[in-house]
């Protein structure tokens, strides 16, 4: 993935600059651990580390954030057992996995993780309770090169931790997808048929998602694809569909804005002249909503990030899913005709039998 960020200022630790996400590369080998050298090839040895299971056994796989456990039992297609490990609706960047967990990993093949730091206390878990024969996979580590990490705002380049959400961004999940097979593949050969056949049909779906959003984006002017929202989770889709990210409520502390931080948003977003500001249903913000009151701004509450639509078993409540609804919510939300992503098939492609807590 090219673009020009790496020519653009980063915003370092400020909250809700209205201004396009410039991404303060590095080219030096250092990420948020500390860690040095190439981090991506690191991560991606990790994930192709794990032990061929014998014939006839069942895999077993961990997954992180739901949209993750989507994506992966689309390609395991309910010949692995796959177990969610962070709640749907929980704040996956402050969350802490419970001892239970523990037992979980101590009988895991695979973890997949996003990684690029989102999910700390989940991976020391497992560093300490995966079987010396498992993997963890931190997939968006292992998919980006440095050079295209993303801090702004809300990850702030001195904080130390990129923007993780690369999953919003179709461009990006197809990656995930590609990796996953060949880790199952490589974890799993006796079934390799049907890894390699479920991601293939997975990978034309996520490939029909992307020429949507292109479709449906085309028709919003370009000053028109603006978004301001709660979390700021879709820096790296901003960047590929050629958005403009104006800011986001939440900081990297999570802590809410200052009286006098909501007032300076209050007048930038007069002037700026958005269409619409978004809110998470699963974390409503008081502070955007009286950000659209005091500026007559449309206030749209219903974005998710990682919490899917309805309930484990609804013909929604899946990856693609999500992004379609996300998607449509934006475009419509801003004047634009969102059409040619409403009518996407979203239909898993293999059963998803995975576990999903709630």
């Amino acid at each position: 993935m090219t673009s020009p960020r790496n020519t653009l200022s980063c915003v370092a630790g400020a909250i809700l600059a209205l201004a396009i996400i410039g991404g303060c590369s590095s080219t030096s080998g250092n990420d948020a651990t500390g860690q040095t050298g190439d981090i991506q090839g690191k991560a991606l040895a990790e994930c192709l580390s794990g032990q061929t299971i014998p014939a006839g056994s069942t895999l077993n796989i961990a997954t992180t954030v739901a949209p993750i456990t989507s994506i992966v039992a689309n390609i395991a297609g309910g010949l692995a057992k796959i177990t969610g490990i962070v709640p749907e609706g929980t704040n996956s960047h402050t969350f802490e996995p419970s001892p239970s967990v523990a037992a979980t990993l101590a009988a895991t093949d695979v973890v997949f993780a996003n990684g690029l730091v989102l999910e700390e206390p989940t991976k020391e878990l497992a560093a300490t309770n995966l079987p010396k024969s498992a993997a963890l996979c931190q997939l968006g580590t292992a998919v980006l090169p440095v050079e295209d990490y993303i801090y702004d705002f809300s990850f702030p380049v001195d904080g130390g931790k990129p923007n993780p959400h690369l999953w919003t961004d179709p461009k990006l999940a197809a990656r995930y997808v590609t990796l996953i097979r060949d880790v199952l593949v490589k974890m799993d050969p006796a079934n390799a048929v049907s890894y390699t056949s479920n991601a293939a049909a997975y990978t034309a779906k996520i490939d029909e998602l992307d020429a949507a959003v292109v479709t449906a984006s085309a028709t919003l002017p370009a000053d028109d694809r603006k978004l301001l929202t709660y979390h700021d989770a879709y820096a790296y889709f901003a960047n590929d569909y050629g958005w403009q990210i104006l800011g986001a409520i939440q900081p990297s502390d999570f802590a809410e804005p200052t009286p006098r931080e909501v007032a300076d948003l209050i007048a930038q977003v007069k002037s700026s002249k958005v269409r619409a500001i978004f809110g998470s249903e699963v974390f409503p913000s008081a502070v955007l909503q009286q950000i659209g009151r005091e500026t007559g701004v449309t206030y749209v509450d219903v974005l998710r990030d990682d919490d899917l639509l309805g309930e484990p078993g609804d013909a929604k409540h899946s990856y693609l899913g999500l992004m379609q609804f996300d998607y449509v919510t934006m475009i419509e939300a801003l004047g634009g005709d969102a059409t040619a992503l409403s009518g996407l098939d979203i239909a898993d492609v293999a059963p998803d039998n995975a576990k999903y807590p709630q």
